[in-house]
């Protein structure tokens, strides 16, 4: 099953969304990890073999974070009135239609009922 490391600019709810769809999932606050930069909790989650799920461009960065050298990130990029409960709902229906292999590596970029993925 896939880990995911939720980064802090994520709904708290996100993480316990989840685990009752059976992921496993760490949150950034719970791990003393609030207010890190994106390169400690970028190694931090590659220590874990964790997929990275954030709202934060920067991960986006290819320069910066090459798709094939890590566990996989997922930016859930979405505007800010959508609620969390929406945002929630959406990434659970996405993730619902990849494999884990989707992941492992690549970089997924979420949007409205858009999903992006750039492989190794």
């Amino acid at each position: 099953m896939i880990k995911f490391l939720i980064d802090e600019d994520m709904p708290r709810s996100t993480a316990k969304i989840l685990r009752t769809k059976g992921y496993e999932a760490l949150d950034v606050r719970d791990l003393g990890l609030r207010g890190k930069n994106d390169n400690e909790i970028f190694k931090f989650a590659q220590k874990e073999k964790a997929v990275i799920l954030t709202g934060d461009l920067g991960f986006g960065n290819l320069l910066h974070f090459p798709v094939g050298s890590h566990s996989g990130i997922v930016i859930a990029h979405f505007p800010n009135e959508v609620s969390t409960s929406e945002l929630n709902n959406q990434i659970i229906k996405a993730f619902e239609t990849l494999a884990e292999i989707d992941f492992m590596g690549n970089l997924i970029i979420l949007e409205p009922w858009k999903i992006r993925i750039r492989r190794k």
